[in-house]
């Protein structure tokens, strides 16, 4: 199996559980690779860790609910597996470069983390496409 489908199957296990507790050992327990074959393996193809890209995703989860929803900030600070509001506000301000009190403000949602959606390459050149905003973006 090639490092593009092993990446491809981590994204998906990423995606169908990104509302649960995920941790490289979960993940690696369920497709059966040892934890640091799949954290060497995803990093080297993403140049992105497991861990920074489910924490994007789940910020990135959150903007969308901020934009599109009137829940609390808190409740979905603990959706996106923040143990404190505090602690979900200075995740987002870095990854977002504002408050989540000003984004939901602003009223428009832009993606951060996109998902990975297909790995390839071509001619020796290596590419991902990202989804984004329900269209293939590369």
């Amino acid at each position: 199996m090639n490092n593009n489908t092993v990446v491809e199957k981590i994204v998906d296990y990423i995606e169908t559980h990104i509302n649960e507790d995920l941790s490289l050992d979960k993940i690696a327990k369920a497709l059966n690779y040892s934890k640091f074959y799949i954290a060497r393996i995803f990093t080297e193809e993403t140049k992105c860790t497991v861990y920074k890209y489910i924490q994007g995703r789940r910020l990135t989860l959150a903007a969308q609910k901020l934009v599109e929803t009137e829940q609390p900030i808190v409740e979905i600070a603990y959706e996106a597996h923040y143990d404190s509001q505090q602690a979900f506000t200075l995740a987002f301000k870095q990854l977002y470069e504002c408050t989540p009190n000003i984004y939901r403000k602003n009223g428009v949602f832009y993606p951060k983390q996109s998902k990975i959606c297909k790995m390839g390459s071509f001619n020796g050149y290596s590419f991902m496409y990202y989804l984004a905003g329900g269209k293939l973006a590369a």
